[in-house]
């Protein structure tokens, strides 16, 4: 019986996300992917030929700040223009789960320099919703673009439990700690992927409090304890900024991420980035992932930016005047009468002068000759660099930046690239296996950045430089993240997701758009920052299998219509016993062996699994398999050789046996290896043994490809049965 499908994509060269490209068509059917394969022979309501595209899954964005905008605009259609069909949001400890909207608003209007006509038209409809789960229920009626999924703001958590004054100032008390702790747990059972906690000394809150970092940075270790101890036991997501001012805030975190006789914290940390100021930086992040992931049994994956990282200023409102005193008081003014007032004050130029030079480590560089003018009043001034105009000037550098802000105030825009200039380097961030393309901060900073192409840069660079082979590239802004977050997206398999972009690829080659200001109808008119690529590199994008986008422009059927689901968190664990054995039983980085645990709703309570099939997928590649057993024939000479010589300092060299099988691992199969099998543990023992006797007596292939068979017919069985429960939830909420 012919198959009958909505769609189908033909002759299309198509990567799915994890192996090298190959012409393949593709059916879908319901949102989901039906069939795959070459000349599919289907019904179907439409056939496109899409010969000469490139095909990939839809983009994952792992960091958004659209908590706001989605209740206005839920299309986020500046960044599924990009391809994106799947964003993260609730970053920096900033989320609507829980809260006061007025509340909300003072301490993301500053943080993320929202305008405010976004943040007044978003009080004006603003819904404050009595638990986690009504909130879920909201996102699910929206006319969602792209996929959404949440974090927990620890910042809109503590205000929940505290208060705005006092979340801004003290510590939490023991009761206020469990009462903290029982609405994060609520807020992951009803949808949560992850808490994300705030320590930057940038982010600042607005209204009466007007300067105060914001309520995250003021916790104690004991409260960030907490959060990760129930992010650990939920295997959810533990997103973290530490103050980059202050070290000991990124040591606090690694603390809590050890995995060696607990299950590790999914942690992911931002950001991993080539600052200028501090140019040998970037080595540390790969030598301090090798330490903590490789012998510490962590699970961190820092984030990087994919383009060079340039903020734009309109004279003293930017997140770089955050990070100084005097720059602080000129943000918390309201008005640019009150800046003026400032300016007339002797006391405050000095000030200023004293806080622009200290502060040490820095993370705005403040080098007038790298702070480019990009307009102001006087047109002359356009393209130099603020060094270059104090000395045509004949003026110090610093007093004439100050009176320009003195004289033109927000007539002023000028930028500065900060990080990620050198591209050998940034590429290098960008290809590192626990470094994740991420950190686009797509919904904030409407006026001074516009990085909601950050993925599709990824993959503009791979095709361009070939910095990566360019499966890989896609894998990095898809699947990688998709499953690092447990999410159903970021890959084209049967019953997944038919979120699709099609690339053209010779357009892929073009250079990166550069950014523009737009009169934003959403935001009441007020200028946001934007990336428009009229080449057309992105030919079209279906979310769920309906097409939203085509070159480059979305369709009006993106506003109109709901098409992106709520993505809740696959392979939740209930027990710090579940989360640890879903990470011993792991095959790879992102896929465990437990595919029965497959929904947030479902788990399995005794997580008890035979050891032996995960021991062969991680055990595939010949030179590996022979390593191990020259580890094993060691494990038994060594004793038998002490015993022989009467000399047991000779035991001593037992470790050379683990040594010889991690050397295996390190030069021919990174799978993942588990500290305590790597130590001692009956189950790695009795496998060692096994793989010796299957290769010995030449049976060791046959049980590997069993072994593969059958993971194989695990994962579709956990690919349909996701579906399944999509499918089934999209119907409920179409019903409601």
């Amino acid at each position: 019986m012919r198959m009958h499908c909505d769609l189908v994509l033909k002759n299309g060269f198509v990567f799915d996300g994890i192996n090298e490209g190959k012409f393949v068509d593709i059916a879908v059917h319901d949102g989901r992917i039906a069939a795959l394969g070459p000349n599919l022979d289907v019904d179907a309501a439409e056939v496109v030929d899409v010969s000469g595209s490139w095909i990939t899954p839809g983009l994952v964005d792992i960091h958004t700040h659209y908590d706001l905008e989605v209740e206005v605009a839920p299309s986020l259609s500046e960044s599924v223009r990009h391809g994106v069909t799947s964003v993260v949001m609730g970053g920096c400890s900033l989320s609507t789960t829980f809260g006061d909207p007025q509340d909300l608003a003072h301490i993301f209007s500053r943080v993320e320099t929202l305008p405010a006509e976004l943040i007044s038209g978003w009080l004006n409809t603003a819904k404050a919703w009595s638990s986690p789960q009504q909130y879920f229920d909201h996102l699910r009626q929206l006319r969602l673009g792209p996929n959404i999924a949440s974090m927990l703001g620890h910042s809109a958590l503590r205000v929940q439990v505290m208060g705005l004054e006092r979340s801004l100032s003290d510590h939490a008390s023991f009761d206020e700690i469990d009462a903290m702790k029982r609405l994060a747990e609520s807020a992951l059972d009803a949808g949560c992927i992850g808490i994300s906690i705030d320590m930057v000394h940038w982010h600042k809150v607005s209204g009466p409090f007007a300067g105060q970092a914001l309520p995250s940075h003021h916790a104690a270790f004991v409260e960030y304890k907490m959060l990760a101890d129930v992010c650990r036991s939920r295997n959810a997501v533990f997103q973290v900024t530490p103050n980059p001012q202050n070290p000991w805030s990124l040591v606090d975190i690694l603390r809590l991420s050890p995995g060696m006789w607990r299950a590790p914290l999914r942690n992911t940390i931002l950001a991993a980035l080539d600052m200028d100021s501090a140019p040998q930086l970037w080595r540390i992040y790969p030598f301090l992932l090798f330490i903590c992931n490789q012998l510490f049994g962590c699970n961190i994956r820092f984030q990087t930016l994919a383009e060079p990282f340039v903020i734009y200023a309109d004279g003293c409102l930017t997140p770089f005047f955050e990070e100084f005193s005097a720059g602080v008081r000129l943000n918390n003014c309201k008005s640019r009468s009150e800046r003026q007032a400032l300016w007339s004050d002797p006391k405050f130029k000095e000030e200023f002068k004293k806080s622009w030079y200290g502060g040490f480590p820095r993370t705005f560089h403040r080098n007038f000759d790298l702070m480019t003018i990009a307009n102001a009043p006087d047109a002359t001034l356009a393209g130099q660099s603020v060094g270059q105009a104090a000395r045509n000037a004949g003026v110090d550098p610093l007093q004439y930046f100050m009176s320009l802000l003195e004289k033109y105030d927000e007539d002023l825009r000028w930028f500065a690239c900060n990080a990620n200039q050198r591209p050998n380097v940034r590429q290098k961030l960008i290809s590192h296996p626990h470094i994740l393309p991420g950190f686009s901060d797509a919904g904030a900073h409407s006026r001074n950045l516009a990085f909601f192409d950050n993925a599709l840069s990824v993959l503009r660079q791979a095709a361009t430089t070939e910095f990566l082979p360019f499966h890989k590239a896609v894998a990095r802004v898809t699947s990688e993240p998709a499953s690092w977050f447990n999410l159903d997206a970021g890959s084209i398999r049967l019953g997944g997701r038919a979120d699709i972009t099609i690339l053209d690829p010779a357009k892929l080659k073009s250079p990166v758009p550069g950014v523009s200001v737009i009169s934003d109808p959403i935001f009441n008119g007020a200028p946001r920052m934007v990336k428009r690529d009229v080449d057309g590199t992105v030919h079209q994008v279906f979310v769920n299998g309906t097409a939203v986008v085509r070159d480059g422009v979305p369709l009006p059927i993106l506003e109109e219509q709901k098409h992106g689901d709520l993505l809740i968190q696959l392979n939740r664990t209930k027990s710090q016993h579940q989360a640890l054995e879903l990470h011993r039983n792991r095959i790879a980085d992102n896929v465990s062996y437990l595919s029965e645990v497959f929904d947030a709703g479902e788990t399995n309570a005794a997580m008890n699994v035979d050891y032996w099939p995960i021991f062969l997928l991680k055990h595939q590649n010949p030179a590996n398999v022979a390593m191990h057993c020259f580890g094993f024939v060691l494990m038994y000479a060594i004793p038998a050789l002490a015993i022989a010589d009467k000399n047991f300092w000779i035991l001593l060299l037992m470790p050379i046996s683990q040594a010889t099988g991690l050397l295996g691992h390190w030069l021919f199969e990174r799978s993942p290896i588990d500290q305590r099998d790597t130590l001692f543990s009956w189950r790695a023992f009795a496998s060692l043994h096994m793989m010796f006797l299957y290769v010995l007596t030449g049976r060791y292939g046959s049980e590997l490809a069993r072994a593969q068979i059958n993971f194989a017919r695990k994962q579709r069985a956990q690919n349909e049965r996701v579906g399944k429960h999509a499918r089934t939830k999209s119907t409920l909420v179409q019903q409601v």
